[in-house]
């Protein structure tokens, strides 16, 4: 049986592939404040505004590309059983190749229902060539199309087959995102006793003693990593 490996990638991740997310300590994400833009009380304040901001977010995905680390990830699905729990919004994991992929934080490539959210029949993927969604636009149910993004203020429904898919953890990474920071810290907690945990990030992080930290960004991490393994 191969092992299992998961992974929890957060915005170190896709900062190679030049591309931002609203994890950012000066609380901007592309120059607006992050409650403006991805917050509840944002979206109800000015849906309009939300819905242009993601527009622009989509173009800017649809030009970034997946650096190496994603590539490497993918990569090991050779070899391993590979599971991705990632707190981006980006879909930089799966045009790398990765096909088992949680998003913790929504996906921005979609855009769903503002009353009923998470209800399938009214969630739609759009592409590169119709990407942009007309402020007003309203979804199945009537109510206003919105981002499938988990707001501030929000509830995070992944979390729990995220923590299943870290406690059957053989090998546990993370990469971009501190020990500190929720949802990692609550993850870590599901690891089984045992499992050896890398921590791939080039800043100084309070690690525990069971943590190999390897102080390198998420390409030149994830070759180190390959060595280690």
């Amino acid at each position: 049986m191969r092992k299992k490996i998961v992974f929890l990638t957060g915005a170190g991740m896709s900062v190679e592939s030049g591309f931002k997310t609203f994890r950012g300590s000066d609380g901007l994400w592309e120059n607006y404040p992050v409650e403006q833009v991805a917050s509840h009380d944002g979206w109800l304040a000015d849906p309009d505004l939300v819905t242009r901001f993601y527009n622009g977010m989509r173009r800017k995905l649809w030009a970034a590309q997946p650096c190496l680390g994603h590539q490497l990830i993918a990569q090991m699905e050779k070899d391993y059983d590979v599971t991705v729990l990632t707190q981006n919004v980006d879909n930089l994991h799966e045009r790398a190749g990765s096909t088992h992929v949680i998003h913790l934080h929504g996906e921005l490539t979609k855009v769903c229902s503002s009353d009923s959210p998470y209800d399938e029949r009214y969630i739609k993927e759009l592409t590169p060539e119709n990407s942009d969604v007309a402020p007003g636009t309203k979804a199945g149910d009537g109510s206003l199309l919105r981002p499938f993004i988990v707001f501030f203020g929000e509830s995070v429904p992944m979390l729990t087959p995220a923590a299943e898919e870290a406690s059957k953890a053989d090998v546990f990474v993370i990469i971009g995102t501190s020990l500190v920071v929720y949802p990692a810290a609550s993850l870590v907690g599901f690891v089984p006793a045992g499992c050896p945990i890398y921590l791939i990030d080039p800043n100084p992080v309070d690690t525990r003693a069971n943590v190999t930290h390897i102080k390198k960004g998420a390409s030149e991490g994830m070759k180190e990593l390959l060595k280690l393994l």
